[in-house]
């Protein structure tokens, strides 16, 4: 995972590579991008609550697929007796 940390006058610029333990569910669906459009996500990836990726960060999936986020969702339970993780949607 590579996280997105702006444009610069030479394109997109990406923080350094980190490899995140996550679980990954191969499924296509349509979801709202930051902008409000619809879109097709084809995989998400449900990591820990503080992994860092921002939409557009750069994502390589254990299939040797390269990607890039949509959206990344916090699902924080607080102090409920919930599983607290970041939701990343995939392009």
């Amino acid at each position: 995972m590579c996280p997105y940390i702006g444009d610069s006058a030479y394109g997109p610029q990406y923080g350094p590579a980190t490899t995140v333990r996550c679980f990954l569910d191969d499924q296509t669906r349509t979801v709202r991008a930051a902008d409000g459009q619809e879109v097709v996500s084809s995989s998400t990836v449900y990591a820990p609550l503080e992994t860092v990726c921002p939409a557009e960060s750069r994502v390589i999936l254990p299939s040797g697929r390269e990607t890039t986020v949509i959206a990344a969702l916090r699902r924080d339970g607080g102090r409920l007796p919930v599983p607290s993780h970041l939701e990343i949607q995939l392009l």
